[in-house]
């Protein structure tokens, strides 16, 4: 008799981002081949039932593969005794024999707001410890449920398909970050924690209606369902892939048109750009102000829809002020994006 089907499932999501792992791994080193160690694969766990469930399915795994499985929680400092949570679930971690395993405390800031700070800290404390311990990747347990609450908040944001596009299931430097339950839903992890005994810690954060995203979890989406009828998830799901993709394409031809609307001195020539198409040029201005040091964190659509403005309605406007003190002004036809 096989696992249950919840345990199944997890099972397979993570053995094949393990194998994408291993195959990226074997063609980029030959440290297998001369006797090295195999690579390290960590998983990021707060405790809670999505990423309690895929450190399980990890560790199964890993037994499996010529993987080495690590596990990382962190500490954001934000309630009382979060540093004893921290401890407990560390030692949980070290329970299904993941080694090495760290409890890693933050310090979260305040631009962006709580959730904003909370979730730069985060993940600026994995990238350190994935640089540090050297992992090949670090596992996230977002799944399908958190796919659907982030494509409506970027529909609330009104910021383009690139924020409808959700969470990519492969992201950060050299690939670092990997969701394997992007195509589960909360239920079948929580069930897969159930059935296998694992203790789970729900974080009061996630029910406070203080938070953006637990007012949209707890009463948003279940009043789209109310609404709507079931499938809704799902359907926010598959528009968040839908999304990804067209934004991919969009890119890729924004990339090469960058090179066509240059003049010999590399500035961008106006009347070149008034040609492209809206979304293209848009992705153009947006690559040339990261490129004189914009943070694109900062860069938001109504930054990107002035310099539009400085091709499209021209009309004698006065310089542009970016976020990191990068300055646009049209000259001679030429549109110039300098620190200033």
């Amino acid at each position: 008799m096989g696992p249950h089907p919840a345990v199944a499932a997890i099972r397979l999501a993570v053995r094949r981002v393990l194998h994408d792992v291993l195959n990226e791994h074997s063609t980029t080193t030959t440290a297998a081949a001369d006797g090295g160690e195999p690579p390290l694969v960590l998983v990021a766990c707060s405790g809670g039932a999505d990423s309690m469930a895929l450190a399980s399915a990890l560790a199964f795994e890993a037994r499996k593969l010529a993987v080495r499985a690590g596990g990382i929680t962190i500490d954001h400092g934000l309630q009382p005794g979060s540093d004893l949570r921290a401890a407990e679930v560390a030692s949980r971690l070290a329970a299904l024999r993941l080694d090495p395993v760290e409890a890693i405390p933050v310090t979260v800031g305040r631009d962006g707001g709580p959730e904003a700070a909370a979730r730069d800290a985060r993940y600026a404390a994995l990238d350190e410890a994935a640089e540090r311990l050297g992992a090949a990747a670090v596992l996230l347990g977002h799944t399908r449920d958190d796919q659907a609450e982030t494509v409506l908040l970027g529909l609330a944001r009104g910021s383009g398909i690139r924020s409808l596009s959700g969470m990519a299931a492969v992201s950060g430097a050299a690939d670092r970050y990997r969701r394997p339950f992007l195509q589960l839903d909360r239920q079948t992890a929580r069930k897969a924690c159930l059935v296998q005994s694992l203790p789970v810690w729900d974080d009061p954060m996630n029910a406070d209606p203080a938070y953006t995203r637990s007012r949209l979890r707890h009463e948003g989406l279940p009043a789209l369902e109310k609404s709507l009828g079931k499938g809704v998830v799902e359907a926010l799901a598959r528009t968040a892939q839908l999304c990804r993709d067209d934004a991919d394409a969009l890119d890729t031809w924004a990339a090469q048109a960058d090179a066509t609307v240059r003049d010999d001195a590399g500035l961008l020539e106006c009347a070149k750009l008034y040609t492209l198409p809206p979304a293209v040029r848009r992705r153009v201005l947006r690559r040339a102000a990261i490129a004189e040091g914009a943070p694109a964190g900062s860069l938001f659509a109504r930054h990107i829809e002035e310099l539009d403005r400085l091709i499209t309605s021209w009309r004698g406007q006065g310089a542009i002020n970016l976020p990191g003190r990068v300055v646009a002004r049209r000259q001679g036809g030429r549109l110039v994006i300098r620190q200033g």
